[in-house]
Formats: C-alpha cells, structure tokens, sequence
C-alpha cells in the first residue's frame, strides 16, 4: 500500500496519542515512561502490528536532531551554582568514565566471542565499538527520573549526575567515530587519534561558548515584535551551533549542550515562554526518536543475541560500570564517600543515545553492524 499523507499523519497521530497514554499509565506504576515509548514503536512495529519501517539514515537523521535539542534543553536547566561543587568528578564521570566502560566491557565481548558455546564473534576493535555505542548514560532518562520523583540526594549527587548524563554523549560519540573509522580500510594511527580527539573538544567547546553567548545576546537585543518568534530564534542557533561545530570538524553534541548552558545561566528576554516551547519541543523529540526507534527495530531478531546481550548488560551493571566510576574518581579521595560512589554506579541508565549510536556502524557499513545494533537495543 502506497502512504499517503493522509495515512502518515493518522498513523502519527494515533502513535503520539498511545505513548502519551502509555506514559501516563507507567507513570503511576514507576515505569520509566521513555521505555514504554520504546515498547509502543516495537508493538506498531514489523513483528506487531505491521508498520514497515527499516530506514536506518532516516533514523540517524531523526536521532541525531532530537539528542541535540535533548542535550541543548538539558544544558539550559543545568546551573553553574550547582555544578560548580561538582565540576571536576562530574567531567571525570563524562570522560574518563565512558573510557573506562569502554574499555572493560569491550574486553569483556571480545572474551565472550571467544568461547565456542557464544554465537557472537566479534575482533577486538569491533568490540571496542560494540561497547562505545553503549558507553554514555542517557541525559533523558536520568533527567527524567532525578526530577520528576522529586528525590532529595545529598552531597551533591543530583547535579553530579546530571552533569555526567548530559556531557558524556560527545565522549561516547567521538569514540563510536573513531572506532568506526579504525574498522574501514584507512584506519587512523594513535596520534591522528589523539589530534581528532583534542580538536573535537577545543572546537566543540569553543564554538559552543560563543555560539551560546550570541544567542543570548540575539534573545536581548532584537526587538522583535511577536514574542513567539523568540524560541524559534533560539531553535535556529541550537542547529546552526550544531552543524557548524560538525563542519568544522568539532563535536556537535558538545557545543549544544555548551550553547544550552550558557543560554540558560544568562539573563534573557521571555525565558519562561522559552523555556516552556523548549521543554514542549523536547518531550516531542524524545517520544518521536524512542517510536522511531522502536519502529526499526525487528524483535525476533533480537531473540537470537538475548542470552549474549544478557551477560553483556549484566556484566556492565554488575562489574563494567562500578569499575569504571571507582577508578574515576580515585583522584578525589575521601570527598566522594563510598556510599555516594556506590550510588552513582546503579545511575548508569542507558537509553535512546546508545540505539542511535549503534546505527552509526550500521550505515558506515562495518562488517556485523546489525548483530551491534540488536545488541545494543536488548540491553537498553
């Protein structure tokens, strides 16, 4: 059957209208209520009710758009007042912490695709990458569940969190790329490696401050007569920050969630009708990418990774993860209490930023993208 509009926007509104619903039954039973959105894309899916969606770029497309309007609105809620307590751990979680999972979950894969009984076989880059992709903590889920059971963390856990939620995209991001490009023929020797990774931070960052600076400074001095156009202005400098990052060879995820936190930490006109379009915009875009995404994915598919993906989950919940936040934060002693470390381990949720990092390698190509990909959405 050829869609037409007409069909498009029915089915559309018919998916919105079921995970709105569906969110607000989870809701009330502590289901995360970005999950079930996940569920409703797979129910209307090719293995449920017969949707037929198996776009992978489209599906990039889609994804990379939302995280960046997720990770924007993410730094606009984020205060300097209270990260600043919580600066250095929360950049050590987002960097060095992604390195360190990994690290040890790829070693951990490339182990599993070693024994004969596993129906994974997996190099050690392609590993590595495997891993990468689900490196990240997700912004929105820990978001989402910080703030809406209204929990009261002491020693500064909450922002702390937060922190490493929303700027450890940009780290998982940079070695997915690098990982992939290691898997091609070309390949990248450890200094280009290290000259990409210093320039997608110097530029990512750079361009982010800047770019956040003038959209604060555009916000209070245009005079612009319908006020309604002021979110809009703001939606045009969150893309352009993006993909001018991006053609600069910066990382784009990095400087919109820069962008978003200068915005947000500055004095702008109409900041409540902003922030309002802006947290509207981002609930739209997390629903649309988590349908999208439950769309593309076939179930049956995954039934034949689920015992490998089980050990692979559990292992970064059980070793992969606490491992990772330990070493992280040795540098900061007794600062960090031991229950406080514990607490940040079990905070590893993970959610549509690894899916959509596994097309990556779906697109470019690499040899067992699609095993990666089923992987990675069974244990999200």
């Amino acid at each position: 059957m050829n869609l037409t509009v007409e069909h498009i926007l029915l089915i559309g509104s018919v998916l919105l209208f079921v995970s709105i619903l569906a969110g607000k039954t989870g809701y009330r039973f502590g289901v995360p209520t970005l999950l079930l959105f996940l569920f409703v894309g797979m129910l209307f899916g090719s293995d449920g009710l017969g949707i037929q969606f198996h776009d992978m770029q489209m599906a990039q497309f889609l994804g990379t758009v939302a995280l960046s309007v997720i990770l924007f609105t993410g730094g606009m809620d984020t205060r300097f007042t209270d990260i600043r307590p919580v600066l250095r751990p929360g950049i050590a979680l987002s960097t060095l912490g992604v390195l360190f999972t990994t690290l040890f979950t790829g070693l951990f894969i490339w182990w599993l695709s070693g024994m004969s009984w596993t129906n994974i076989h997996f190099s050690f880059i392609p590993s590595l990458l495997l891993a990468a992709t689900m490196s990240s903590t997700d912004s929105a889920s820990v978001f989402s569940i910080l703030r809406s059971q209204k929990i009261n963390l002491k020693h500064n856990l909450r922002p702390m969190l937060e922190l490493e939620s929303g700027s450890n995209d940009p780290m998982a991001y940079m070695l997915t790329i690098v990982l992939i490009q290691f898997t091609q023929a070309a390949g990248m020797g450890w200094g280009e490696i290290a000259v990409s990774f210093c320039v997608q931070f110097l530029v990512g960052g750079v361009t982010g401050y800047l770019m956040g600076r003038l959209a604060t400074l555009a916000m209070n001095r245009l005079n612009i007569d319908n006020q309604a156009m002021y979110p809009i202005l703001l939606l045009a400098v969150l893309f352009f920050t993006f993909a001018i990052t991006s053609l600069l060879k910066g990382n784009g995820y990095l400087a919109v969630y820069l962008a978003g936190m200068m915005v947000g930490n500055h004095k702008m006109a109409f900041r409540r009708e902003t922030t309002t379009f802006m947290d509207g915009l981002t609930w739209l875009f997390q629903i649309v990418m988590f349908l999208c995404l439950g769309l593309l994915v076939n179930p049956h598919e995954m039934l034949e990774v689920a015992a490998v993906a089980t050990l692979i989950g559990a292992f970064m919940v059980l070793i992969g993860r606490p491992l990772s936040i330990y070493l992280s934060l040795l540098p900061f002693g007794k600062s960090i209490n031991h229950r406080s470390r514990i607490f940040i381990s079990w905070v590893g949720l993970r959610g549509a930023a690894p899916i959509l990092f596994a097309i990556y390698p779906v697109v470019a190509g690499v040899e067992g993208a699609q095993s990666i990909f089923n992987i990675v959405f069974f244990i999200v």
